[in-house]
């Protein structure tokens, strides 16, 4: 037994092979035992017996009184949009102009963003969110005391500077120069730094001209391994903008191609409204696209067709978006998923609890060129992970002790869970939130309700 490792005893689901592709569903174990090193490694896994008579001085952490699944991974959010969550009824245009970018605009000042900063990467801990696809802000000195934060918790973040060159309001635009030379300088400082990496972030063509594209495209051939994202197809009007201010292009998605911007490691958020040609061009370059339900939705920007993304071959994995959306719960995300491909009928991807899992955890983790260290609970993967454990007398509480399956449990955890029901938080290996607080990461002994190895 190696001194440092310790055994985690619990009620585990995850999903290791993709359901959409293998028809495979979840793995679960009823008591299972993960057996995490001190780098926060999973080095072991099988039944809780098995494990534990191998190591028998080694500390247990029993958790079955939850549910314990892999870290959550969201694939959009913004962040300087935390205050703005919750302004129902208007469309995406105008909904930009009326809340989003004035509250943007806000973070030119570093106390304001160091206060969002804090507040942002705390609504992720508190929803069980272990890894994200963060859309930064238009100020550089915001995007580094975002990053910053997201250290001091110990988050798996890639995020970026957003640039613009028009179609905003003033403060929030640039030019490419000045977008290259921040780009460049903040992906030097973080890109790689821990569990940080850099994402290339042009708002979206609409708002980002041919040369801050180029400039953009620079940025990425200069960092290695840094990825990319922005917005697609989200809304009928943004994209009819767009092809009149590409009139070169074959379609919206070009204005990213043409540029050489989208490859594996690539990210574009919504495409409600895609074409067979778009598809195409995405599945061509394995770029994913994050689907987010509840923002479409309040958003009134169309229902996601899954099934044509999927029957294409394009990846296709969760976003929460934030200040569009509802929240930054992706069990949240999941369950309108399940209700909106269920509206859409025959045209529909029909969902089940694996599916959420999946499209919430691995998914994530693909897209984000993560897969081989994030997204199950597999021997050789980091410790990230989220038990769900609801207060006694809550339906999520009662729903679980009279659970008559494993998927009917988990079907219910997306059907009810949210921020009040993750109880403990941890990403590689470092406990970050238990019992509703947060800290900042240190090596410290893993705390839990502790058993007898035997």
């Amino acid at each position: 037994m190696i001194a440092a490792e310790v055994v985690y005893r619990a009620r585990a689901y995850d999903t290791p092979d993709d359901p959409f592709t293998t028809g495979a569903g979840f793995r679960y174990g009823d008591d299972l035992g993960l057996v995490v090193s001190d780098d926060g490694v999973i080095v072991d896994r099988g039944p809780y017996a098995d494990v534990a008579a191998i190591r028998p001085g080694a500390p247990v952490l029993d958790l079955r009184d939850g549910i314990l699944l892999p870290g959550l991974v969201d694939t959009h959010v913004h962040f300087p949009q935390v205050r703005v969550i919750g302004a129902l009824g208007m469309p995406l245009l105008e909904w930009l102009d009326r809340c989003a970018l004035p509250e943007e605009q806000h973070l030119a000042s570093p106390d304001y963003a160091a206060t969002i900063a804090y507040e942002f990467v705390a609504s992720l801990i508190a929803a069980g969110t272990t890894t994200s696809l963060v859309f930064g802000s238009h100020f550089a000195p915001a995007v580094d005391l975002l990053f910053a934060e997201a250290e001091r918790y110990g988050l798996r973040v890639t995020s970026g500077l957003v640039v613009s060159d028009r179609m905003l309001p003033e403060p929030l635009l640039t030019t490419p120069e000045r977008a290259y030379a921040e780009a460049l300088d903040l992906a030097q400082h973080w890109h790689g730094r821990g569990r940080l990496r850099y994402a290339v972030t042009p708002r979206f063509s609409l708002s980002a001209s041919d040369p801050v594209l180029a400039a953009c495209a620079s940025v990425l051939a200069e960092v290695d391994g840094a990825c990319f994202t922005s917005h697609v197809n989200e809304n009928q009007a943004e994209v009819a903008t767009v092809a009149g201010q590409f009139p070169d292009r074959a379609h919206y998605v070009d204005t990213y191609d043409h540029h050489g911007l989208l490859g594996p490691v690539s990210v574009l958020a919504h495409d409600v409204h895609p074409t067979d040609a778009e598809l195409a061009v995405l599945a061509a370059r394995a770029t994913a696209v994050a689907y987010c339900p509840t923002s479409n939705s309040a958003l009134g920007s169309g229902l996601f067709p899954l099934r044509r993304h999927l029957e294409a071959g394009v990846r296709v994995a969760l976003g929460s978006d934030v200040g569009a959306g509802t929240g930054f719960s992706i069990f949240k995300e999941g369950l309108q998923a399940y209700f909106l491909q269920h509206l859409l009928g025959a045209e529909g991807m029909p969902l089940t609890a694996a599916h959420l899992l999946h499209l919430s955890t691995s998914a994530g983790a693909a897209a984000l060129g993560l897969a081989d260290t994030v997204g199950d609970l597999s021997v050789g993967k980091q410790f990230d992970a989220v038990l769900v454990r609801p207060p006694a007398g809550t339906a999520l509480d009662i729903g679980l002790r009279h659970a008559d399956s494993p998927e009917g449990a988990l079907g219910k955890v997306f059907a009810l869970a949210g921020d009040a029901d993750v109880a403990e938080v941890w990403v590689g290996g470092d406990q970050i939130a238990s019992g509703g607080f947060v800290r900042p990461v240190s090596r410290r002994a893993p705390a839990g309700r502790r058993t007898p190895a035997g």
